[in-house]
């Protein structure tokens, strides 16, 4: 791989003596990981931990530190082609970009923002951990980038997540101070993912860079916008750029006094490669107004390199707004009504699916009993998360759960229903093997009980697949067309 020579002379200023080792790295093959999704446990008693959740796929995987949902595997065993990953199981990441919302620290009941979210990595990571109490709003301004966003929070059978397309500027306005927790994945150059990303390389430039910052300045201060007192902004990229980086946090400070920039190491381990934010002051090229006055502020900014753990380049920090201004707090959303002509969906949820989980473990049948929070756009029915405020004038690829389809004398579960539920939510279920849980992937009608009648889950090792209609001893099959495997 030929490097840019405007961007190794950058490096080897901002580096010094660690310089050879990395560009020595760029010749060292790259790490691959995956996360194990909390909503889609694996272990038998479905209160497994991380690690034991692991333990049952049939992978090489071994722990990424910073991450306790992360695990690197063996590119060779292509979990991406397997069917636990058509499930939802895991979600394939590059490790280093795990730590962002590891520093987050999202909890359940959290009010989230994923402001750049596709294609979903953070915010299926936020998902996880907010184990279906609580919202994640993701918005990402590209149509398609926004559709396949959509697409993997749908696989991860998250329920409590709305999608948005619409520009940070939009969303501000919209959010006024609504959020506790906003994770910033900034549009930067992309000097971190050379080594995973040829394109990348191709595209840098110094103008590039420039551009970056002054749109990453907009982004901010739209989050800005949309954080309530007391709340959390992680701001993050893929880039080695100071100007991106350490002196976009110098300027975000220095311009909004209301902030404390929070040191790293109070949220991840330390010794495991991580390290602190570069001091730019070793070359006055890399030194702009803006930078930080010492390397106290810079060392509590997080940096990954790739030679000094196994992950691409990457940048956060994690940025406290002191303000306690009850005027800037987030208004309660108005209380929804019970929309009309919800009986036959009611009576689907009283033929197919239980109440609750038995053992007490996270179950989305709860919710789905929640009357107040359901509506129609059109004939689709949707789940919205609880608080969540309106939905109108806002572009929204997915307005929550989508629960089915209303149609002449019955209610029709769409697929996004079944990937949110787990064979323990339902009163009918097929476990498949292999080859049969293949079969039904690829679209095929597959053999049941006799016993079985009508709408029956599919699951493959305690992981939901989709819907069949069951009747004679056959499945007829409802996986959707688009999703179809071939391989």
């Amino acid at each position: 791989m030929e490097l840019p020579k405007e961007f190794l002379n950058r490096m080897e200023s901002l580096l010094g003596d660690e310089y050879p080792e990395f560009l020595e790295s760029y010749q060292a093959d790259r790490s691959y990981g995956l996360r194990v999704n909390p909503l889609k446990c694996l272990s038998e008693k479905q209160t497994g931990s991380f690690a034991e959740n692991a333990a049952q796929l049939p992978f090489c995987l071994t722990r990424v530190p910073w991450a306790e949902e992360g695990f690197y595997f063996n590119p060779d065993e292509h979990p991406g082609k397997h069917i636990l990953h058509e499930g939802g199981a895991y979600y394939i990441q590059e490790p280093s970009a795990m730590s962002v919302v590891s520093l987050l620290e999202p909890e359940p009941g959290d009010i989230v923002c994923d402001l750049c979210a596709a294609p979903g990595g953070k915010s299926t990571q936020i998902a996880g951990r907010l184990l279906g109490s609580g919202l994640l709003i993701s918005n990402e301004i590209s149509p398609a980038r926004a559709k396949i966003l959509s697409q993997n929070i749908e696989r991860f059978g998250a329920a409590n997540c709305i999608v948005c397309n619409e520009p940070p500027d939009r969303m501000a306005l919209h959010f006024p101070h609504f959020f506790t927790k906003i994770v910033v994945d900034a549009p930067c150059s992309g000097e971190g993912m050379f080594r995973k990303d040829a394109g990348a390389v191709q595209e840098w430039s110094m103008e590039q860079i420039t551009l970056c910052t002054e749109r990453q300045k907009m982004i901010l201060e739209c989050a800005d916008a949309m954080l309530a007192p007391d709340g959390i902004i992680v701001y993050s990229t893929c880039t080695f750029a100071p100007e991106e980086d350490e002196q976009m946090i110098a300027w975000f400070l220095q311009t909004h006094s209301d902030y404390e920039l929070e040191d790293w190491r109070d949220f991840l381990p330390d010794g495991c490669g991580l390290s602190g934010g570069s001091p730019v002051s070793r070359d006055k090229k890399l030194t702009a107004a803006g930078s930080f006055p010492g390397t106290e502020e810079t060392e509590k900014t997080l940096r990954l390199f790739p030679h000094k753990l196994r992950g691409e380049g990457h940048f956060a920090a994690r940025l406290h707004k002191k303000s306690q201004n009850p005027s800037g707090s987030r208004k309660k959303p108005k209380q929804r009504k019970t929309p009309a002509d919800i009986s036959l969906y009611l009576e689907f949820l009283n033929q197919y699916l239980l109440s609750a989980a038995a053992d007490g473990s996270y179950s989305v049948c709860g919710l789905l009993r929640h009357t107040e929070n359901l509506a129609y756009f059109g004939n689709e029915l949707y789940l919205i998360p609880p608080g969540m405020n309106s939905l109108q004038k806002l572009k929204i690829v997915r307005a929550g759960l989508h629960l089915g389809t209303r149609k002449k004398n019955r209610f029709e579960p769409s697929h996004a229903l079944a990937m949110a539920l787990h064979p323990k939510d339902v009163r009918q279920c097929i476990c498949c093997d292999e080859t049969t849980a293949l079969q039904y992937l690829h679209g095929e009608t597959i053999p049941c009980s006799p016993q079985l009648k009508a709408w029956t889950l599919v699951s493959y090792q305690g992981v939901s697949l989709g819907w069949g209609k069951a009747a004679n001893g056959n499945l007829k099959n409802h996986y959707p067309k688009g999703l179809r495997i071939m391989y």
